[in-house]
């Protein structure tokens, strides 16, 4: 999850598309959005598929 953008004054957020395009050319896909009772997005829900072959996790001798 990413926090939009804000502004200098932390309380209206500012264009987040130009963020959004750069990671959607990584590989993420934006799946949802966290908003505000009072309107505004708070959060944006992203996924990516997973490299096994980049997966930190993964070693080659462990079960």
């Amino acid at each position: 999850m990413i926090e939009p953008s804000k502004g200098l004054t932390k309380r209206e957020a500012i264009n987040s598309e130009d963020k959004l395009n750069e990671l959607g050319a990584d590989g993420w896909r934006l799946v949802e959005t966290v908003s505000y009772d009072q309107g505004g997005t708070k959060l944006f829900v992203l996924e990516r598929r997973v490299d096994p072959d980049l997966d930190s996790d993964h070693d080659e001798g462990s079960s």
